[in-house]
């Protein structure tokens, strides 16, 4: 009885009850009529979409900023990678590549200007984060109508000029993680590709925490002064963290947007 309260306790209330509820859903899906096995691979699919842009909020917590409420600066770091690597006419693994380094120096850059934007807000880095990421939507829904694109499959038929409300990726990298190595299970799909794919993100993290850089991210995050007093200089700490969790809402688009097609 005392280990199941401890699980209770550590694992929290909130998830059990979402895991339960999604249980119920599965048991609930062949009584309806619902395809077991398509629910379950849907489900493993919005997985591997979202859980990139999830692990992005990880290092800004590790460093003290908080979560992320400034991610969709990232994520259009890796619209701006993507739609140029279109433009380019750049396709399959080669223009997911060249998208994925695109994506990596808008998004050091705009991480380093957000950065450092956020060292000047301490204590209110969430609420100022989230006015900047509306104000950098709205600039970007201005560029992107403003920005020389001219690919017929990118710009609008009528005025040959902005980009699209959407874009096809079929030609492009449309399911080119998911397709990879996929394979069946009693009639679910695993996408494969795009499981490894996470599972790649998570191991860089994982290995990026535990180096010396890693280390003092978390110190700043768990006692800002010690970590002073030890010579770590919280404001690069911060920035540093800000910049790799917008590179990987960057990256995390580009597997999202592959996945939705």
């Amino acid at each position: 009885m005392s280990s199941i309260k401890t699980f209770i306790t550590d694992f929290g209330w909130p998830r059990i009850i979402i895991a339960l509820f999604l249980l119920s859903l599965f048991v609930a899906a062949p009584i309806v009529g619902v395809d077991l096995g398509a629910s379950i691979g849907d489900v493993l699919n919005r997985f591997g979409q979202n859980a990139i842009m999830v692990l992005a909020l990880v290092p800004m917590v590790q460093s003290g900023c908080g979560l992320n409420f400034g991610l969709p600066i990232g994520i259009l770091a890796g619209l701006l990678g993507s739609t140029i690597t279109m433009q380019l006419g750049l396709t399959g693994l080669t223009g997911l590549l060249v998208a994925i380094l695109i994506t990596i120096v808008f998004g050091v850059i705009f991480g380093y200007l957000y950065g450092k934007l956020l060292n000047n807000v301490k204590g209110e880095e969430m609420t100022i984060a989230m006015y900047v990421g509306f104000s950098a939507v709205m600039l970007f829904s201005i560029l992107w109508l403003v920005l020389p694109f001219n690919k017929a499959d990118l710009v609008m038929g009528y005025a040959g000029e902005g980009l699209r409300r959407s874009i096809a990726l079929e030609d492009y990298w449309g399911k080119l993680l998911n397709n990879f190595g996929q394979f069946s299970i009693g009639g679910t799909p695993i996408p494969t590709g795009l499981l490894l794919f996470v599972g790649l993100c998570v191991f860089f993290v994982y290995v990026f925490m535990r180096t010396r850089t890693g280390t003092a991210m978390t110190a700043v995050g768990s006692n800002p002064d010690f970590a002073r007093a030890s010579g770590v200089s919280v404001e690069r700490m911060r920035t540093v963290s800000t910049v790799v969790s917008t590179v990987l809402g960057g990256i995390g688009i580009l597997a999202y947007q592959q996945s939705f097609g």
